[in-house]
């Protein structure tokens, strides 16, 4: 379970990484930004949610499964 925590933990940064990164380039605005914030926590408390969370596990096992 904390492995999941640490995978869940390290998305979330990263997504809100590129997050930034979008807007300061000037590919997303600040309003488009927000509503794509809010869709994302609206999102995870509906029930597509679990499904969501094991797709992003199974992809995240299956890269850490490949050797260099």
């Amino acid at each position: 379970m904390e492995a999941a925590v640490q995978l869940s933990l390290s998305l979330v940064v990263l997504l809100a990484l590129v997050l930034v990164v979008l807007i300061r380039g000037g590919h997303l605005k600040w309003p488009a930004a927000i509503v794509a914030v809010l869709f994302g926590f609206f999102l995870a408390g509906t029930t597509v949610a679990p499904q969501i969370h094991d797709g992003i596990d199974g992809v995240a096992s299956t890269v850490s499964k490949i050797n260099p």
